[in-house]
């Protein structure tokens, strides 16, 4: 065996969407914050994400996370959040995800039955109380940074659709949002290829006409991801929804991402602080979201600040993850394919 190489990861998932976290073989970061070294990561080991989450190691659905040594004082660990065409902020899943596999694998203690800790995101820190019992944790619960709607109900022209009505919000990540109704179809995973082709031309349209940027960091805009959303199909939840995971360049008609199997948490508090600003969500209501799967997040406001110019709500995310492998990745210095490839049959062009 010869590598030149070595990358060790923890499989993992939170309510279906697979959230790989590396555990070992990353290279140094440079940077003051998280932010500073996922923005390090992207100028010069870009190579390690498409790696890991293109062919012959990864698919278009897969998201990666960097385990990295905090930069605040105050956090237990960081985390550098990888997806197939960016890399977010922030994510409700990976943070699952992650705090899944440092308190079941030992990397931090776990304390039963509610262990707290506190993660660097690249998006600022996060606050987690984690419900443990018998080495399982059972349920991850945190505090999300500050989710504000830019705009509510705005025309939004998209080619080969025509105009529609979306909101554009912060939940970690700048989402564009529309009712599934609006193009007559039921979000869930049976329609997953019409999802993805409306989403990817809701995304790209809402770039061009509703350009966005985050008003206490320049360096994050959007939109850079797209949600359809619909009423609950039964009492045990408050909404459903599908988000797409861009895997590419935008093409009209092509398959250019991948569903988010889980809720998606941030989408969940983008669509929450939309909620909020229509008044039909208030301080101290959960909102039990439910993705393509039929799986859920749960959200609650738990109170409202401001960011910027924009009224803000505070909002929790909790849900469950489960670890299903651990591998190690080697690279050959003679594979042809030293960052991963893609293929037009699954992936953007």
């Amino acid at each position: 065996m010869r590598a030149r190489r070595m990358i060790t990861a923890v499989e993992a998932h939170a309510e279906g969407e697979g959230g790989r976290v590396i555990t070992g073989g990353m290279p140094p970061l440079k940077g003051d914050t998280v932010f500073e070294k996922m923005q390090f990561m992207q100028q010069h080991h870009d190579d390690i994400r498409t790696l890991m989450l293109q062919e012959p190691r990864g698919n278009p659905a897969l998201c990666c996370n960097a385990l990295v040594p905090p930069s605040n004082p105050q956090a237990d660990a960081g985390f550098i959040i990888m997806e197939q065409s960016e890399y977010p902020p922030m994510s409700g899943s990976n943070t699952i995800c992650v705090v899944t596999v440092l308190l079941e694998t030992g990397v931090l203690p776990m304390v039963e039955p509610i262990t707290t800790l506190t993660l660097e995101s690249p998006a600022g820190i996060i606050e987690v109380k984690a419900s443990c019992n018998d080495g399982k944790v059972e349920r991850v619960e945190f505090l999300n940074v500050p989710a504000f709607a830019v705009h509510i109900g705005v025309p939004l022209n998209i080619p080969d659709y025509g105009s529609v009505e979306v909101d554009i919000a912060w939940g970690g990540m700048f989402f564009v949002i529309a009712d599934a109704a609006q193009f007559s179809i039921d979000p869930v995973a049976a329609h997953g290829s019409d999802i993805v082709r409306v989403c990817e031309a809701m995304r790209s349209a809402a770039a061009e006409q509703y350009p966005v940027v985050h008003p206490d960091n320049k360096d994050i805009s959007g939109p850079t991801i797209a949600q359809l959303t619909a009423p609950a199909n039964n009492a045990a939840t408050d909404g459903r929804g599908a988000v797409t995971v861009s895997s590419g360049a935008y093409r009209a008609g092509a398959i250019s991402g991948a569903l988010d199997r889980s809720p998606c948490g941030t989408g969940t508090c983008a669509k929450m602080a939309v909620l909020h600003a229509k008044g039909e969500l208030g301080v101290g209501q959960d909102y039990v979201n439910a993705g393509p799967l039929g799986t859920t997040f749960t959200g609650r406001i738990e109170e409202t600040t401001r960011v910027g110019n924009y009224d803000a709500i505070v909002p929790t995310l909790s849900g469950q993850g489960w670890i299903y492998g651990v591998s190690q990745y080697l690279l050959d210095p003679s594979d042809p394919f030293q960052t991963g490839f893609t293929v037009g049959d699954i992936w953007a062009s």
